[in-house]
């Protein structure tokens, strides 16, 4: 009878574990890299009767703005990399603005993406025209006599906010109070703004005394905020609080696409919160000292708003 019950539990044994075995053997479809990758680029600065930007020849009329377009076959999504940036976007269109003066050759590369992560990538040249000169005003504003230290302005109301894309007060759905995110990592940063086009970011000011230290924290959006390749931080809601990022230096430009003062930042270069992006801020509004600005998340969510004061 022992026997019987030790055969008897061998062959269970051995159908569920033959069982589980072919459960384990689940297809996951074919692996295809993309193919037939392709570039193309629209220069959006002719003006038509109605307003509207129609597209222009090669290098464009002088607003820098294009509108970049990847195709390919079998492909999910794409990234697009131009100046040092990564814009992901899963329909391979993205509109940019090059904002160094002059006729300049910029090399763009799209990166397709297949099932199973697979990806192949081509990079083309493009020359692209930028006219615009900053107002003197504005250039005294934001260097001053060559270097100029902001900070965000944490003692007032809305220093740091959100609403609707594309909208007019970045501030619409949430406006911090003074002092409401004392705890993010935020209020020790300083964005400093220098003549030659550099920017540096010091994500902590409070640690370079005696000596620099370029160690500090940053606050920004899940899963956006892992763009910057760190770890760690803290979950708050959707945000990330403290998380560890070292004092950096990137670049800086001016344009003003429709009319709209925009600062433009390189790289992974961001003020405040790191929302991702094009890493552009549209200046909504100035004074000698003061300004207000605004960017749209890489999730096209929402336009985050910040105060900015000089020291």
């Amino acid at each position: 009878m022992k026997h019987l019950k030790y055969i008897i539990g061998t062959l269970i044994f051995g159908l569920l574990f033959f069982t589980s075995c072919q459960d384990e053997d689940i297809p996951f479809g074919d692996i295809s890299a993309p193919s037939n990758v392709q570039i193309s680029v629209k220069y959006l600065d002719d003006i038509d009767e109605d307003g509207d930007l129609d597209e222009s020849t090669a290098p464009g009329l002088g607003s820098g703005r294009v509108e970049i377009s990847a195709t390919a076959e079998n492909a999910t999504s794409f990234h697009i990399v131009v100046e040092g940036q990564t814009i992901l976007q899963k329909s391979g269109k993205v509109s940019y603005i090059f904002a160094t003066l002059g006729e300049i050759t910029y090399s763009i590369t799209a990166v397709a993406y297949g099932t199973g992560g697979v990806s192949t990538s081509v990079t083309k040249e493009y020359n692209v025209l930028s006219l615009y000169e900053p107002p003197a005003d504005l250039l005294q504003m934001l260097y001053g006599d060559g270097s100029r230290t902001w900070r965000i302005k944490s003692e007032a109301k809305d220093h740091f906010g959100l609403g609707a894309p594309g909208g007019t007060n970045p501030f619409e759905y949430y406006g911090a109070a003074a002092g409401d995110k004392s705890h993010v990592g935020m209020y020790d940063d300083r964005y400093i703004f220098n003549e030659d086009g550099t920017f540096t970011h010091i994500t902590d000011s409070t640690n370079d005394d005696p000596t620099t230290d370029t160690s500090g924290t940053v606050f920004g959006r899940e899963v956006l905020i892992q763009e910057l390749n760190g770890a760690g931080g803290e979950a708050e809601g959707q945000d990330i609080i403290q998380y560890p990022y070292s004092d950096y230096t990137g670049q800086w430009s001016l344009s003003a696409p429709s009319d709209v003062e925009t600062i433009s930042l390189s790289g992974l270069s961001f003020i405040g919160y790191y929302v991702g992006g094009d890493h552009k801020y549209q200046i909504l509004s100035r004074s000698e000292n003061e300004m207000v600005i605004k960017t749209t998340d890489g999730n096209g969510q929402f336009d985050w708003g910040f105060t900015l004061i000089a020291e």
